[in-house]
């Protein structure tokens, strides 16, 4: 309870681990988090988390959040078990795992010029040969590390985001209430590949595309034009119905697996029409049931969103 002067220790914190791949855009998370008046800590030991918490639960700081990633070592392997034990403490815990493609990791860290950080000299860190690994080999050796994590938290692939999009999207996160299942509906572009973080993926590609219609080529599927073309079409109805019946079905066996997400992607071709228009669509029909989020990953791409 928090009285008029100020936050008690008996307050409940909040707690927020951002972990995933370097490069991946954990310091844009933590200074979204930053921001919005957490208490950050970044490459904090496994074993400090803990206390850590404890003691600014104690300071009456009431949200935090805190990077963990390979920087920390084979310390990483222990973070489940601390995590465990502060959801049993009765911590409220958010985990964010971040991830992007392989091609982007090695692109964003041309662009940069910084250093992985596998890719110290060290014996665990070299090869057959005695030379230390390729920026390459460290990428996909990190993705091995942290393979065993990524059930821990929310997936976010941030492969196609720029970070104004990563921000905007972690900001409208946070306000969410994650104490029970969150539906985020993605529409995306099959051209541009199939999402990391989807869970569930329904290609729209077999429906009318608005795309070869003249005056509708530059619209979205969020404007009316779009949305009186492709809800002229029976199918499209069809198709959005059958989603949505095949989701009201199947969530319950997902709040049953205890899961606080649930990424449905939609994909088309270009990603601006039709896969658009259905997770507009899903997304109304969820809402009054739901937490429900929406995001067109090839319209921000394309600052269309």
């Amino acid at each position: 309870m928090t009285s008029s002067n100020g936050p008690s220790a008996a307050d409940p914190i909040s707690l927020v681990v951002v972990t995933g791949m370097s490069g991946s855009g954990k310091s844009v998370a933590l200074a979204v988090l930053e921001d919005q008046g957490f208490y950050c800590v970044d490459n904090l030991p496994v074993a400090l988390i803990s206390p850590l918490v404890k003691s600014q639960q104690a300071r009456g700081t009431r949200q935090m959040a805190l990077a963990a990633d390979v920087r920390v070592g084979a310390d990483l392997a222990h973070l489940e078990k601390a995590l465990s034990e502060l959801r049993a403490e009765g911590i409220g815990l958010t985990v964010l795992f971040l991830n992007a493609r392989s091609d982007i990791l090695l692109q964003r860290y041309s662009e940069t010029r910084r250093r992985h950080p596998l890719s110290l000299l060290s014996e665990e860190n070299r090869d057959d040969t005695g030379e230390s690994m390729t920026l390459m080999e460290c990428i996909e050796h990190e993705r091995e590390i942290l393979a065993p994590l990524q059930h821990l938290g929310i997936p976010v692939d941030t492969s196609d985001l720029r970070s104004s999009a990563l921000r905007t999207w972690l900001r409208a996160f946070l306000k969410l209430d994650t104490s029970g299942l969150v539906l985020l509906f993605q529409s995306f572009a099959f051209k541009a590949g199939i999402p990391l973080d989807a869970d569930l993926v329904f290609d729209l590609r077999c429906l009318p595309n608005p795309h070869y219609v003249a005056e509708l080529k530059a619209l979205t599927g969020k404007d009316p034009p779009v949305e009186a073309y492709l809800s002229g079409h029976e199918q499209v109805g069809a198709m959005v119905t059958d989603i949505g019946d095949y989701l009201d079905k199947w969530l319950p066996c997902y709040v049953q697996e205890q899961r606080s997400y649930l990424t449905v992607a939609l994909g088309c071709t270009g990603g601006q029409h039709r896969s658009v228009y259905g997770a507009e669509q899903l997304a109304k029909r969820f809402a009054g049931s739901w937490p429900v989020m929406v995001r067109h990953r090839s319209l921000i791409q394309r600052g269309l969103s």
